[in-house]
């Protein structure tokens, strides 16, 4: 299958520029597997976009499962691609750093898929609701809804921050909900349901069932696929998930949930729209940062209607 040819792939070279100024020896092993696979698929996509593009009317009408294997990991354009990318560079290290690499490819599996089954339940259970059908016709695709579940495990760790968001300080455990509701106010082409299931999965795992789900799943595959660190926040008798003292022989794997590190190993010191805009400010100079004014914004999934209007003003120019 050929590659894509976009233009002067500027949100391409930008996200290059950001990997290297981090460092690749900087960026943990599955953060940057993942995010070279997404950069893959997008130059070598599995299968055109409108065939990996998720929907109630593909998946669950026709049948077509892979979709929610696909959906996560290929993007609208490359803007849509680095926007995603370069706020999963900053999530996916410091999450994996603490998490160990075992658990937080666990965790981005898990996320994926279950993004995509909530997704599909939400658009179904609102054409039911409403009886309108284009709910179950609306197709997404991007990692945009994974981020919102990453970003509820990292708010999950500080709840007692602040971040601010559109310059307005918001309580860390609301950062995320004020983040969809300003996104959808201000963009009203990303998915407010594909940005919603993200956040419910991410509250799957820090306040419901999730996190032990999984924990009782990976006992069942085996201790030995997951590396020392992860092993070392199992290996517990007790609930925390961390080492016993108690002498006994029997453990219990248990998901990581470690409260101690401070806020800025997780975001540098940095909102997450001040990360952007960072990353923005190393990558680009004066005339660059006006053609960045014009691009898509940060999240999305989208849908298939933004698609084939993006679509026919490429075809306009």
């Amino acid at each position: 299958m050929r590659g894509r040819h976009r233009g002067s792939h500027m949100g391409l070279l930008l996200l290059a520029s950001q990997v290297f100024q981090l460092g690749l020896d900087n960026i943990p092993p599955v953060t940057l597997g993942v995010l070279a696979l997404n950069v893959y698929l997008y130059l070598f996509p599995a299968a055109p976009l409108m065939q990996t593009c998720v929907s109630v009317q593909q998946a669950y009408w026709l049948k077509d499962w892979r979709r929610l294997l696909l959906s996560p990991l290929h993007h609208v354009d490359d803007w849509h691609l680095y926007f995603n990318m370069a706020s999963f560079l900053w999530k996916g290290t410091r999450l994996e750093q603490r998490l160990g690499g075992a658990w937080f490819l666990y965790l981005l599996s898990v996320f994926s898929l279950l993004t995509g089954f909530v997704y599909l339940a939400l658009e179904a259970a609102l054409t039911e609701l409403t009886q309108d059908q284009s709910y179950s016709l609306t197709c997404a695709v991007g990692f945009s809804g994974v981020l919102f579940a990453l970003k509820v495990v990292c708010n999950h760790y500080h709840t007692g921050g602040v971040t601010h968001v559109m310059g307005i300080p918001v309580a860390n455990r609301y950062a995320s909900w004020a983040e969809l509701v300003i996104i959808h106010v201000t963009s009203p082409g990303t998915s407010f349901v594909g940005h919603l299931a993200g956040i419910l999965v991410g509250l799957l795992y820090t306040s419901g069932p999730l996190k032990t789900v999984m924990g009782k799943c990976a006992e069942l595959v085996s201790g030995n696929g997951l590396d020392s660190r992860s092993r070392g926040y199992y290996n517990s008798s007790g609930s925390s998930g961390r080492s016993g003292s108690d002498g006994s022989t029997g453990y219990r794997q248990q998901a990581p949930d470690d409260t101690s590190t401070p806020h800025g190993s997780y975001t540098g010191g940095l909102t997450e729209e001040e990360q952007l805009q960072a990353a923005i400010r190393n990558s680009l100079n004066e005339g660059g940062e006006s053609r960045q004014r014009r691009a898509p914004p940060p999240y999305g999934f989208n849908t298939a209607e933004e698609i084939r209007q993006r679509r026919l003003m490429r075809f306009d120019r």
